[in-house]
């Protein structure tokens, strides 16, 4: 089932209950979710994910615009009857409660045609267990699971519902590094086997580009991007969802562009037909950098991490923003480094160029 969010906004009273002293959660937000897609919402921490997610769950009103499930307005619908299933970071098990008589705790407050008998709970909860692969933990309690075990129960308690939307909310966050990634790959998994629309809220790009249909980058509650995961990666509306989006970040540096040539500093790094003159933000991907004794970007050497396949080449330079240059270059054939100084040249398809003031992407005819 398709989610439409038309001009979607929440506004939260500040502490000083003065009218004009407002908090903007949510601004303007507009889009349409695909039927059977999984979406995620990416962003730091406060900049409304969260809010947009209880907003179309129920559990918050908006300020104005309207949500619709289908061709359904649910507006105005209370949170128990527009049909979602709700997964949060903290999981919410019941403590005294087994693991069946979790799952199956939301069939019990059905009532009129949508009531169930026992058997038919019981027979939801063991297809919803199957399906989550906790079958043979049905008679443990929570303090008897692993963390990925009880996300599993919490997440078949959602999906027991047979809700029309799933909404995730930071799922994976409690969750140690290995067991995040096998979880995140489960999540994907029954998503794609049920079908159910799923909306997943977290602040880890990884999660938010491995396992989503979109994804939809927020900033102070306010869209900045909206696209597949590589193409967002690829090419960023401006220098936040660039920064925000890629491990380890871009690395970013004040430029210049003077007659159609870019300058990092002194440095005359890459041609950019079509790029106004003038200062410049530039961002370079850590994938987008060749080691070569002639390349005309310059860099105090500072380390080499060996990482397996790859080779992270940390160095410095007086432009960048950040004290250190993280560049990644393949283990394979890799020439040897030393001295106090390294030079590289620049892919221009990882090179992106930014607005100082502003933030925002300037094009050439090529980048």
């Amino acid at each position: 089932m398709k989610v439409v969010l038309q001009n979607l906004t929440k506004i939260f009273p500040g502490r000083s209950k003065k009218p004009d002293d407002v908090v903007v959660a949510v601004k303007d937000f507009t889009y349409e979710i695909p039927d059977g897609a999984l979406v995620a919402l990416l962003g730091p921490s406060g900049c409304g994910k969260s809010t947009t997610l209880n907003l179309i769950s129920g559990l918050l009103d908006p300020t104005k615009g309207r949500i619709f499930f289908g061709d359904e307005d649910v507006t105005d619908v209370p949170a128990e009857k527009r049909g979602v299933g709700l997964v949060f970071q903290n999981y919410a098990l019941y403590p005294h409660l087994d693991v069946f008589h979790n799952i199956i705790f939301p069939l019990q407050n059905l009532r009129g045609e949508a009531k169930l008998t026992r058997e038919q709970m019981a027979e939801r909860a063991k297809r919803t267990a199957r399906l989550v692969q906790i079958e043979n933990l049905m008679e443990r309690r929570p303090a008897e699971l692993s963390g990925g075990q009880q996300q599993r129960v919490a997440i078949a308690r959602a999906l027991v519902k047979e809700p029309r939307i799933l909404l995730l909310d930071e799922p994976l966050s409690n969750l140690d590094a290995r067991l995040r990634l096998q979880t995140r790959e489960e999540i994907r998994r029954i998503q794609k086997e049920t079908g159910i629309t799923t909306i997943f809220v977290t602040h880890d790009q990884d999660e938010a580009m491995s396992i989503s249909d979109r994804i939809v980058v927020m900033k102070e509650g306010t869209v900045q991007q909206i696209g597949l995961p590589q193409e967002v990666y690829d090419d960023p509306a401006n220098q936040f969802v660039a920064q925000f989006l890629g491990t380890p970040p871009i690395n970013v540096f004040r430029g210049a562009v003077r007659g159609g040539r870019l300058y990092i500093g002194e440095d005359d790094v890459l041609a950019v037909p079509g790029v106004p003159d003038g200062e410049v933000s530039v961002g370079v991907r850590p994938e987008g950098f060749v080691l070569r004794p002639d390349g005309p970007l310059v860099c105090r050497l500072g380390r080499v991490e060996v990482m397996g396949r790859d080779v992270s080449v940390v160095s410095a330079h007086d432009a960048a923003a950040a004290p250190t240059i993280r560049s990644i270059i393949s283990a394979e054939n890799l020439p040897d480094i030393g001295g106090a100084e390294v030079r590289f040249a620049l892919k221009p398809a990882k090179v992106r160029i930014f607005s100082p003031e502003t933030g925002e992407r300037i094009r050439g005819t090529e980048l």
